[in-house]
C-alpha cells in the first residue's frame, strides 16, 4: 500500500523555513559589507555589480551542498547613484552607462539578495561614497539630515508593523485589551513617517512599497505603500507568521519620482505564458527560468548581453517578463533607501537580513524629532527578550570551565 507524501509546510511553523531565510540573509549581509567597501570615488558601477554577483554565487555554492534545492539570487547586485530611486545595474555593452563612476560624497544605494529553496532575503543600504577606501569622515549638513531621516523612518516603520498587543505584558485582560486595538491604517503610517522625514527637512519618496514575501515570491498578496502616488494604495496588514521586505526611501528633494533615460536592465519573470516567436526571445526566457526562477535579474547576468538586449523586447511585450524602469528624484536631489527582510513571530519582529545599523556618533545634524507620539513609538522594542542568548552564553561559559 502506498503512503501519500505529506505536502511540505513552507510557513514559519516549519523551523527549516526560517533557517533557509537566515542562511540566505547571512550571505546577503556578508556580500553587502564587501560591496560597500568597493563604493569609493572613481569606481565603475558596472564593475562593482559584477563583483557583488560573483561573491553571491561563491557564498551560495558553500551552503546546502548536495541538496536537491534551488539556490541563487533573490536580487542581483545593484548600485544606484545619488538621485536614483530604483536599483541600477548598467551593462558592459552600453559604453556610456558602463563608464558611470561613483562620485565622492554621494549617497549610493546598494541592493542585493540571495535565496535558498525559494526563500529570499534582500537587503539595501545607503553608503556615502568616500574619496578613498577606508576613509570614514564624520557626516554633517544635509547628507547627515538625509541619513538620519532614513534611519528613523525605517525604525519607526518596523515598529508600526508589529501586530497590536503582540508584545503586551500584564494580566490576561490587559493583554487582550492591547490585542484588540486596531493596527494603524496605511494613511496613519504614511502620516507618521512623513513627520519624521520633515523633522529633518526631507520628504518620503512617493509610493515606497514594502511587500509580503513568500516562497519564490518577493511581491506577495499584501503591501504597505507609504506616501502613495496617484492610483496606488496598500493592501493588508502584517501578521504573525509572515516575512516582509520592508523598504523606506527618503529624499532631500520633493520625493516625487520621474522615469530616467537609462536603459531598463532589471527584469523579472511573470507567471504568464505566451508563445514567443523569435528564437532569441525563447532562449532568453529559458535561461531566465533556469537561473533565476521568478526572482529579479539583470540582463548583465545573462550569457550573451547583446542577445539579451534584443530578446528581452518580445518577452516584455508578451508579458512573460516584466521590466523595472530606471527612475529617480524629479528634482535630481539625493535619495537614500534601506531594505530589511523581517520575520514576524509570536515574540515580535526580527530583522532576518538587514543593512548595518547607522553609527549615530558619526552623523551630526542640528535637527531632531520632537513629536511625542513618534518618540514614544521609537522607544518600544521590536521583540520580546526570550533570554535565549543569555542561556547560550551561560552554557558556553560552563562548557569552557
Amino acid at each position: 500500500m502506498t503512503t501519500e507524501e505529506k505536502p511540505v509546510d513552507y510557513t514559519l511553523n516549519n523551523p527549516d523555513t526560517l533557517t533557509k531565510y537566515k542562511t540566505a540573509a547571512q550571505i546577503s549581509e556578508k556580500v553587502l559589507a564587501e560591496v560597500s567597501k568597493l563604493c569609493v570615488a572613481g569606481s565603475k558601477i558596472v564593475d562593482i555589480c559584477e563583483k557583488g554577483d560573483k561573491l553571491i554565487e561563491e557564498e551560495v555554492a558553500k551552503v546546502y551542498r548536495g541538496k536537491k534545492i534551488t539556490k541563487g539570487f533573490s536580487h542581483p547586485t545593484t548600485v544606484s547613484p545619488a538621485a536614483f530611486v530604483t536599483p541600477y545595474t548598467p551593462l558592459k555593452t552600453d559604453e556610456k552607462e558602463a563608464a558611470t563612476e561613483i562620485q565622492a560624497g554621494e549617497p549610493i544605494k546598494i541592493q542585493l539578495g540571495a535565496q535558498i529553496d525559494g526563500f529570499g532575503s534582500i537587503v539595501c543600504d545607503t553608503v556615502i561614497a568616500p574619496e578613498k577606501e577606508g576613509a570614514e569622515p564624520v557626516i554633517e549638513g544635509r547628507t547627515a539630515d538625509l541619513l538620519l531621516a532614513t534611519y528613523y523612518v525605517n525604525e519607526l516603520l518596523l515598529r508600526l508593523m508589529i501586530p497590536p498587543g503582540l508584545l503586551a505584558s500584564g494580566t490576561e485582560e490587559e493583554k487582550a485589551k492591547a490585542a484588540s486595538v486596531k493596527p494603524p491604517s496605511q494613511s496613519k503610517i504614511s502620516s507618521l513617517l512623513e513627520k519624521v522625514a520633515q523633522a529633518y527637512d526631507c520628504n518620503i519618496v512617493e509610493s515606497t512599497t514594502s511587500w509580503l514575501f513568500d516562497r519564490n515570491e518577493i511581491e506577495g498578496s499584501k503591501k504597505i505603500v507609504i506616501s502613495p502616488g496617484e492610483g496606488t494604495k496598500g493592501e493588508g496588514v502584517p501578521e504573525v507568521g509572515e516575512v516582509w521586505g520592508v523598504e523606506v526611501g527618503v529624499s532631500l528633494g520633493s520625493g516625487k519620482v520621474k522615469q530616467f533615460e537609462q536603459r531598463t536592465t532589471l527584469h523579472r519573470r511573470t507567471t504568464n505564458t505566451y508563445a514567443l516567436k523569435r528564437p532569441t526571445s525563447r532562449k532568453i526566457l529559458s535561461e531566465v527560468q533556469k537561473k533565476f526562477g521568478t526572482f529579479p535579474f539583470s540582463l548583465r547576468q545573462l550569457e550573451d548581453e547583446r542577445d539579451a538586449k534584443s530578446g528581452i523586447i518580445e518577452c516584455v511585450r508578451g508579458n512573460v517578463i516584466r521590466q523595472y524602469e530606471a527612475s529617480g528624484e524629479k528634482d535630481g536631489e539625493p535619495v537614500a533607501r534601506l531594505l530589511t527582510t523581517v520575520a514576524i513571530t509570536k515574540n515580535g519582529l526580527s530583522k532576518v537580513g538587514a543593512p548595518p545599523a547607522l553609527d549615530l556618533t558619526k552623523v551630526k545634524s542640528d535637527k531632531k524629532i520632537e513629536d511625542e507620539e513618534i518618540l514614544k513609538i521609537l522607544e518600544q522594542p521590536l521583540s520580546r527578550n526570550t533570554g535565549k542568548k543569555n542561556k547560550n552564553k551561560k552554557k558556553k561559559a560552563e562548557g569552557e570551565e
